[in-house]
């Protein structure tokens, strides 16, 4: 499969640190960040590159010349006058399903996994979807659980009062039949005709059951301020940038939802009843940078027992999810049980009311979960704020965490008070 590579841009706000050199040519520890990436992308088996070029472009053109040195192939199109971040792509000979990748954000995935879906799904876009620290001024995809994207908000259009932290990331695995379907034609960009990938490629295709989001916890961040680059490095220093490719055994706290997360109520019903705990985001924001994964297990028999729909679960998540981004925190996947063994309830969804392998103290969530997202259970923790959390933990193998003012024992390995306690003592 061949990937383009986007490496024209300017970088405009990280250009006041280095206005010597174009974006991809900034070094990370010594190593520039497109050269970082086009090592990933070959031991990941991907050899056949095409770099567009622009800004700069004869510096990018003598330091990667051919690609030889580094055991891949590279061409480049270079762009005389802007074309727009998808103009060059009509004059590629692009006849099979590419990868399409901007080469102005660091990222280390696993596109093997990537790619295998988009051909699971017989779509023809997908789009790599993550969750990040700042949704609130992202552009958020909606989604069916399916996957099939619905809708493309950016952050300058009015979107839901919650909503899931699914931030496109600038990843895509593209089919040349998209770019026809624009209806764009080679002429007019010769004749001056700048072409957006955002608005005028992708975002026609929402609600057409052609494009899917892959949502993964993998690395993808954007270096552009000043910030965000030293948050990089400091990312490559600790090692997480290259461990949290899924291709490598992961690391995941896994979080009871009521009692842990938010304040318990008993059996939650209405989203106006979801409060987060006071320093739960802070708490999950310092395991979003500790490089475990934050997994949300949570027990939801109201479902099956008729109480709340499928639908209303997933706002009280996106409020749950829209509460942790406004404070920079995240879930990075939430898995949840619907089912409820006893029957005599009201409006019960029979098809529902079984006895399954999810529901807690059973561990099936968590292994659900590690296949996934390849955990290493042994290395995890369950926190929770129940006997069943505990249980559950202990039979998917990970390290158990009671959060419980009374130090009741329930064979845990730990006991504190609530969730920031743990991760001050423990991931810090």
């Amino acid at each position: 499969m061949k990937v383009v590579l986007m490496a024209g841009g300017k970088g405009s706000r990280i250009a006041k640190l280095f206005p010597d050199i174009p974006k991809p040519l900034i070094p990370i520890q010594g190593t520039p960040v497109l050269e970082r990436e086009i090592i990933s992308l070959r031991d990941q088996g991907f050899t056949d590159i095409i770099l567009t070029v622009g800004y700069m472009r004869q510096k990018i053109q003598e330091y990667f010349g051919n690609g030889e040195k580094w055991g891949v192939n590279i061409e480049y199109f270079v762009e005389e006058k802007p074309l727009g971040n998808a103009g060059a792509l009509f004059f590629l000979d692009l006849k099979e399903d590419f990868l399409l990748l901007n080469a102005d954000a660091v990222f280390d995935v696993d596109f093997n996994r990537m790619v295998a879906f988009h051909r699971q799904h017989g779509g023809l876009v997908t789009l790599f979807t993550h969750p990040n620290s700042h949704p609130y001024d992202s552009g958020i995809i909606i989604a069916q659980n399916a996957g099939k994207v619905e809708k493309w908000l950016t952050k300058e259009d009015r979107r839901p009062v919650f909503y899931k932290n699914r931030v496109n990331a600038g990843l895509h695995v593209i089919s040349p039949k998209a770019l026809k379907l624009s209806g764009i034609r080679l002429e007019e960009i010769k004749n001056g005709k700048m072409v957006d990938l955002d608005r005028q490629i992708l975002k026609p295709l929402c609600s057409s059951g052609t494009m899917y989001c892959y949502d993964s916890p993998e690395y993808v961040k954007d270096m552009g301020t000043r910030e965000r680059f030293h948050q990089v490095e400091e990312d490559f220093e600790k090692g997480i940038v290259q461990a949290k490719n899924l291709n490598n055994k992961q690391k995941a706290v896994f979080l009871d939802r009521d009692g842990t997360i938010n304040k318990y109520v008993g059996f939650l019903r209405k989203v106006e009843e979801f409060e987060l705990i006071e320093g739960v985001a802070e708490a999950v924001k310092e395991i979003n940078r500790s490089g475990y994964l934050a997994v949300i297990v949570t027990n939801q028999p109201v479902i099956a027992r008729g109480e709340i729909t499928f639908s209303e679960l997933e706002n009280i998540h996106n409020k749950m999810e829209t509460l942790l981004g406004m404070q920079g925190a995240y879930v990075d996947a939430i898995y949840f049980c619907p089912h409820h063994p006893h029957f005599g309830y009201d409006g019960e969804v029979k098809e529902l009311k079984i006895e399954c392998e999810c529901r807690k103290p059973k561990p099936g969530m968590l292994l659900k979960a590690a296949k996934d997202l390849n955990i290493d259970l042994s290395s995890s923790y369950m926190v929770g704020d129940s006997e069943n959390d505990i249980k559950a933990g202990k039979a998917a193998g990970s390290k158990s965490v009671l959060l419980n003012t009374k130090r009741e024992f329930y064979g845990q390995d730990i006991c504190v008070a609530n969730l920031k306690e743990f991760v001050d003592q423990y991931l810090r």
